[in-house]
């Protein structure tokens, strides 16, 4: 399982598959839901997203508001999980909404303590 800086799979992102299969009925069906859940407007442009690991910048919306992603990038971490200071403050936010990110993030650190 890829893994996002914050835990969420990339597997699993529907706006993710979506992208990597070209398949622009998806992308619409995912901007929709989005448009719903987080009460803005998403077009197929807001939702197309090749994971905030892509060395390109074709990312969500969200992923370019993201803190998460640049602090994570800026120390070198795979994850999250790696870091210090986790979970920091921005974190912390991030994954009251997200649990299965959290739970992700803990299997993780779990498993890097085991390969120590």
């Amino acid at each position: 399982m890829e893994l996002a800086y914050c835990g969420l799979s990339c597997d699993e992102c529907h706006a993710g598959n979506a992208t990597r299969s070209g398949d622009r009925d998806a992308l619409l069906k995912v901007a929709r839901n989005w448009s719903k859940s987080f009460g803005a407007k998403y077009t197929i442009d807001d939702v197309t997203c090749d994971g905030c690991k892509s060395p390109g910048d074709r990312l969500s919306r969200y992923c370019h508001e993201c803190k998460v992603r640049p602090c994570a990038q800026g120390r070198g971490l795979g994850t999250c999980a790696e870091c210090g200071d986790y979970p920091c403050d921005d974190l912390a936010a991030f994954l009251r909404m997200a649990p299965e990110a959290k739970r992700n993030l803990e299997a993780a650190k779990r498993r890097a303590k085991k390969q120590r």
